[in-house]
């Protein structure tokens, strides 16, 4: 599989007051590949609906190819679309390539646009999917404890990786979890000994 050497651009979302909706490219409207997967005429985002899958297999369409897109369209709508959530959006080339690079064995002709790495093998666990399953929350609910942007969250878990101030925030918040955990205690515990 080789990917598009143009992932220096940028997929833009933008949905107008009136719900219309359009992505572009570079610049360029994106076309729906509806022609090559009958998901949806128009493409959507934040949500798992047929527009959401259109618009994953469209953009993983424009830089890679058909066979690739048809196979990874609904994981690239449950881990990246899913999480565009606002009204105007942007997601780079990169971003989606890294993603793509985590997601599948890639060929070593690929290497030079994958920031020279050594080809992937099937994904390692996304850092961000980790966190949020072991805090059992969303991406949303850890951008809100974090007060963050929930596109910055998206980003990290497109490129499977939290800076580390993100990191450093994360195990606060666990710490003090643990801590409100141990107060809790003390406190049932102290409510126990004073109704004997």
């Amino acid at each position: 599989m080789t990917i598009n050497s143009r992932n220096n651009h940028v997929f833009k979302g933008h949905r107008a007051l009136l719900g219309s909706r359009f992505v572009t490219y570079g610049e360029v409207e994106l076309q729906t590949r509806y022609e090559i997967l009958d998901k949806s005429k128009t493409l959507d985002w934040g949500n798992l609906s047929n527009g959401a899958k259109q618009l994953a297999f469209t953009m993983l369409c424009q830089l890679t190819n058909k066979d690739f897109a048809e196979e990874n369209y609904e994981n690239f709508t449950n881990e990246v679309i899913i999480s565009l959530n606002s009204r105007d959006w942007v997601l780079s080339g990169i971003d989606v390539v890294s993603w793509i690079k985590n997601n599948t064995e890639v060929e070593e002709e690929t290497a030079p646009l994958l920031n020279k790495q050594k080809s992937a093998k099937k994904q390692k666990r996304n850092v961000v999917k980790t966190v949020c399953n072991k805090l059992q929350i969303t991406q949303k609910n850890l951008a809100q404890i974090l007060e963050v942007p929930e596109g910055t969250v998206s980003s990290w878990a497109v490129k499977n990786e939290i800076p580390r101030l993100g990191k450093k925030a994360i195990e606060f918040y666990i710490d003090k979890q643990k801590n409100q955990q141990i107060v809790d205690s003390y406190k049932n515990f102290v409510n126990l000994l004073n109704a004997s």
